[in-house]
């Protein structure tokens, strides 16, 4: 059984046995609700199953997250390498006045470039060679405003979800 379904199964029963304590002790306080469901329900648990699965999660993500970083930097490093011995042996060709060198397994000749962009000065460049950038919501100086106390139209301060608090001990 998925942890899906472990905890909707686990909250379907915890619900139904909550009607059934109220139907059955129609004086019964929440405070005494919420003990007796606690011992009798297998929700809690079901809760702590979930936690524990998103726990293992987190412990991957950091190890491949880690993993990632590592590899781009090993992958930043190997493209450095390739850069700097392609430029080496244009500069040796360069120097050297080789045209060509013809091995058993390749060959190598340099070869005219072709036509590249140089910007000297961009503030100088006409207007109608910028692309125009979409406008972007300033979500931080919004919600500055909107503590401050101004009315913003499109926009509200609400109270978030209750988020999940895991302590691990």
């Amino acid at each position: 059984m998925s942890v899906d379904e472990l905890i909707k199964s686990e909250l379907s029963h915890h619900l139904i046995l909550a009607d059934q304590l109220r139907a059955s002790y129609a004086e019964i306080d929440h405070e005494t609700l919420r003990d007796t469901l606690e011992g009798v329900s297998g929700l809690p648990e079901a809760v702590a199953v979930v936690v524990r699965s998103s726990l293992e999660d987190e412990a991957y993500i950091v190890g491949l997250k880690g993993r990632l970083e590592d590899l781009s930097a090993r992958l930043n490093r190997l493209r450095e390498r390739y850069e700097k011995k392609r430029a080496l042996a244009r500069w040796a060709m360069l120097e050297g006045d080789l045209e060509k060198v013809m091995c058993e397994d390749l060959s190598v000749s340099l070869r005219k470039g072709g036509e590249k962009l140089e910007v000297i000065d961009e503030g100088r460049v006409p207007e109608a060679f910028f692309v125009p950038q979409p406008s972007k919501l300033d979500k931080k100086g919004l919600i500055e405003a909107l503590k401050r106390g101004e009315q913003v139209n499109g926009a509200l301060l609400v109270m978030a979800e209750p988020t999940l608090s895991v302590r691990v001990r």
